[in-house]
């Protein structure tokens, strides 16, 4: 008779779930403040930067990332919010109590995940898997509650009548107040909408259903824009918008070729490691910096460039191609006209 209740036990058969994604979300508290501080913006590894890495392809929230990207104080806030949230959120599916609350805690925890990050990741499309399992994980412990080593378990021991209050089985566990066929159909949409969440997320960002499989995070992007000469002075800006988010793009050259393609002004290796910072406007916390031998780009930093050297105001007029170089070759070029 015990194996045949613990069989029709959800909610004790989710037990290893519930604790590996328990520890999943309580662990970014945990690798935050405890084993090193990512917590403060003028440290190495501040999560606000890997909070900017999301930008460049989010889904829906974009307006969002960019917000807080663009005010610092706000970012900070917002990430100390998050942070102590999953951090909550994983202790207290841990211990099982509050069950179901945190089960849909953990859903739109995911879900944030998934929208913000869903198309990074080098080999495994790494965010979008942990963003589409933490929703359906989620969904389930909803479903299931907790059962024997919970808290949960142990309030519904102790205090019994709790089993009566509709409000602990929606949020902790015990039964669920809905009617059997009702649930069916509950479970039933529920599954097939995250499923189409999961199908419709893989192709958007990686084209994972038709047409050319693509993976933004393997080779770095810019986009140059808003390109201009005055006097001693072109500038111009760069958005890196693909590759890698660990660690930055190199640009090793800067060149300016006038429109036979002859090349008239060149910024080498060594110039641009040697920019100075007021020759770098960036424009959110992931930053553009100067590095040991090239200037450094990370993953959605966008930042305006001012170069200068006396020969500007001398170019005649006509339109002016700058091409970027990184030091895997790749280039990338934008025309600008010259008065």
């Amino acid at each position: 008779m015990k194996q045949t209740h613990y069989k029709q036990n959800a909610g004790f058969l989710t037990l290893a779930l519930r604790l590996v994604i328990g520890w999943t979300y309580f662990s970014a508290l945990w690798r935050r403040t405890v084993l090193t501080d990512k917590l403060d913006p003028d440290l190495p590894g501040y999560i606000g930067e890997k909070f900017n890495h999301f930008l460049p392809h989010a889904l829906g929230i974009k307006p969002i990332i960019q917000y807080l990207v663009e005010h610092p104080d706000a970012l900070w806030i917002n990430m100390l919010i998050f942070t102590i949230i999953e951090g909550l959120v994983g202790l207290f599916i841990i211990l099982g109590l509050g069950t179901r609350l945190m089960g849909f805690g953990v859903l739109f925890l995911a879900m944030g995940i998934l929208l913000g990050s869903g198309w990074i990741g080098t080999t495994c499309l790494d965010e979008w898997q942990i963003g589409i399992l933490g929703i359906a994980t989620g969904f389930t412990l909803f479903l299931t509650g907790s059962s024997h080593y919970s808290m949960d378990y142990w309030l519904l021991k102790k205090h019994p009548f709790l089993k009566s209050k509709k409000w602990f089985s929606w949020l902790g566990s015990g039964v669920l107040p809905i009617k059997e066929s009702l649930f069916k159909n509950v479970v039933l949409i529920g599954s097939f909408s995250i499923l189409a969440i999961t199908l419709l997320t893989n192709q958007v960002f990686h084209g994972g259903l038709w047409g050319t499989l693509h993976n933004k995070s393997v080779k770095p992007n810019f986009e140059l824009t808003e390109g201009s000469f005055s006097n001693n002075e072109l500038s111009f800006d760069i958005y890196r918008t693909e590759g890698v988010d660990v660690y930055g793009a190199w640009v090793i050259e800067i060149s300016v070729f006038d429109a036979h393609q002859d090349q008239v002004i060149q910024f080498d290796s060594k110039d641009l490691a040697a920019l100075l910072p007021k020759q770098i406007d960036n424009y959110y916390v992931a930053k553009a910096t100067p590095s040991q031998h090239s200037l450094k780009v990370p993953l959605g930093s966008k930042a305006k460039i001012h170069l200068n050297h006396p020969d500007f105001k001398n170019l005649p007029k006509g339109v002016y191609t700058i091409t970027m170089t990184d030091i895997s070759g790749a280039q990338w070029h934008l025309e600008i006209p010259k008065d």
